[in-house]
């Protein structure tokens, strides 16, 4: 019997299904923009990468999220993203506004599951960058996968996420939050 705090199916599968609509709009908008076609497409991406990475990178190192998701710090992209943009000799703006707010737990474990989900997503995006002359070690560093690849990597972290014990309340938070990610992804591509 599934306990209260945590019924089945596990939250990033509940979190999958909450997004998926949101998520799949999202997708679509990018492949049609041909944002992987070209470098000029592929800065235009990376420029919205930047934006959403600066937005979660506080949750890395955020302690308490830290003791919940073993190895949050160790994920974090933002450093890799600013490669990229080196690389490609791109600047990284200042965020034209100051971070927003710390999100409740469960808020900030919904914009986690995004951000992390992302890397499933970054191995097509890394064959299609490819054919543009990027690499893992040259302009799409962000989108290499991790040392026991992508698949190991998200089983691992969505294990930690589907164990953080929440309430109903924090669970639809863990839901806003994610869809509120995902908005706030298609505003930095200018696709909402």
């Amino acid at each position: 019997m599934p306990s209260p705090t945590q019924p089945h199916p596990g939250r990033a599968q509940r979190l999958r299904e909450a997004t998926r609509d949101v998520h799949a709009a999202l997708d679509a908008a990018l492949m049609a923009r041909e944002s992987f076609a070209s470098r000029e497409g592929y800065a235009s991406f990376l420029a919205m990468q930047l934006g959403f990475h600066r937005t979660v990178a506080p949750l890395y190192g955020d302690a308490a999220l830290q003791a919940v998701l073993p190895g949050l710090a160790d994920r974090c992209r933002l450093p890799l993203v600013l490669q990229d943009m080196a690389d490609l000799g791109l600047d990284a703006p200042s965020p034209p506004l100051p971070a927003p707010p710390q999100p409740t737990l469960g808020a900030a474990l919904g914009w986690l599951y995004v951000a992390e989900g992302s890397n499933l997503g970054a191995a097509v995006l890394r064959k299609l960058v490819m054919r543009i002359g990027l690499s893992d070690t040259f302009g799409a560093r962000h989108l290499a996968p991790w040392g026991d690849g992508p698949a190991a990597h998200w089983r691992d972290f969505t294990d930690a996420l589907d164990a953080v014990p929440l309430d109903a309340g924090q669970e639809a938070e863990a839901i806003a939050g994610a869809r509120q990610a995902f908005a706030h992804v298609a505003r930095l591509a200018r696709i909402d």
